[in-house]
């Protein structure tokens, strides 16, 4: 028997649900968590300070490697109609299968038969010669979609989703933030998400593309990221794939039977070679492998082992408590879903009994929330309980 589902569940005021982040990004609140060192874990002890993601550099140490996932956020979020009833539809481009081509979550889509065109709508709601038409659906209500548009052929497929990102797209947000914001009588899209939700330092060119951000790397800024290299520590940038299953709720009792996401990581021969020269340095306490977000934990806690060079592969570990970790020795992450896999992997690092205090202690304080929310630091202290400053909890 693994982790009940039940054992991640909290509950939480939806007004802690953040609808739009911080202004400036570092400006996000910091739950520093700090464990004590494995010789002397109890379980059971921990402190916690208040800070600000501005803070972070202080936290990290000279030999550091601070692991950030370099995907790019794709505009993969679409409305549409049906072209033979005009009704109106709404979804995600989830995963893709080619240029063109992709397998989509499309709210409404019961009634979708293969052949069925579905007209794009502009950011303004007009209708557009670029269209999906459904190739086939799945058991799990998936639609397979493919790109065409009813001007007439002649363009490649790259360039119908290259006009398809610019003209149609929209920042695929997650479901509770759209829902906060109709909630507080906010308009679903900002003009402002189209930075607010994409890393500084995702990599345009780079070989993976995402349909939900590495949140925990929402927070970092140039000027911070600066300021962490000055202190001496480096980056490494790795890249996985987000895809939707991110946002699946486990509808299991036992964690261990959710059928998990899986994931595409890549990690280049200059990042391998940099984590192995880090591994290296940790055995002699010399260096910390710095994780910013739980999709750096998965790739670095999947990654295989093999020659020099670049890495490609896919990845659908699920981490909970009992997993021993290999390279990750600490962790930024944001505050996560109850009953979410992400949730499980935090508890992994910091214990079942440690996880609810944290996060009881984030709630009375009034963190914000999810994808756009504050973040938490976690990480062992190496030696004096007591080093540090700022507001301390034991």
């Amino acid at each position: 028997m693994g982790l009940r589902t039940d054992d991640l569940d909290f509950d939480l005021d939806p007004d802690l649900i953040a609808d739009r982040p911080a202004e400036p990004r570092e400006r996000a609140r910091l739950l520093v968590v700090r464990l004590p060192p494995e010789s002397e874990d109890d379980g059971a002890s921990l402190r916690l300070e208040h800070r600000t993601v501005a803070d972070l550099p202080d936290r990290l140490r000279a030999g550091d490697r601070l692991v950030i996932n370099a995907t790019r956020v794709v505009p993969a979020r679409i409305r549409c109609r049906r072209a033979d009833t005009g009704g109106g539809l709404d979804g995600l481009l989830a995963e893709g299968e080619g240029p063109g081509r992709w397998w989509a979550m499309i709210r409404k889509s019961r009634r979708l038969q293969p052949g069925h065109r579905l007209d794009l709508l502009d950011r303004d709601g007009g209708v557009t010669s670029l269209g999906l038409v459904v190739r086939a659906i799945d058991d799990e209500g998936r639609v397979l979609v493919e790109l065409e548009d009813a001007a007439g052929p002649g363009a490649s497929p790259e360039a119908l989703v290259a006009r398809m990102h610019r003209e149609v797209g929209l920042v695929p947000l997650p479901p509770y933030i759209l829902r906060a914001r109709r909630d507080r009588g906010l308009p679903e899209d900002d003009p402002h998400d189209r930075d607010w939700y994409q890393t500084t330092f995702a990599d345009d060119a780079g070989p993976t593309a995402s349909v939900a951000a590495p949140t925990a790397g929402l927070h970092l800024t140039p000027d911070l990221l600066a300021r962490a290299e000055g202190q001496g520590v480096r980056p490494i940038r790795v890249s996985l794939e987000v895809g939707a299953g991110t946002f699946k709720p486990v509808e299991v009792d036992d964690l261990s039977d959710h059928p998990m996401h899986a994931e595409r990581c890549v990690v280049d021969a200059a990042a391998r070679a940099a984590i192995a020269e880090a591994e290296s340095a940790r055995a002699a306490g010399a260096a910390r492998l710095v994780a910013v977000g739980t999709t750096s934990v998965r790739t670095l806690e999947s990654m295989p082992e093999a020659a020099a060079g670049d890495l490609d592969w896919t990845t659908d570990l699920l981490i909970q408590p009992g997993h021993r970790f290999r390279r990750t020795d600490a962790l930024l992450t944001n505050f996560h879903l109850p009953r979410s896999t992400l949730l499980a992997l935090v508890a992994a690092m910091t214990g079942l009994e440690r996880l609810h205090r944290i996060y009881a202690e984030a709630i009375a304080e009034r963190y914000r929330f999810f994808s756009y929310g504050d973040a938490m630091f976690i990480q062992r202290d190496p030696t004096d309980p007591s080093r540090g400053s700022g507001t301390t909890r034991d």
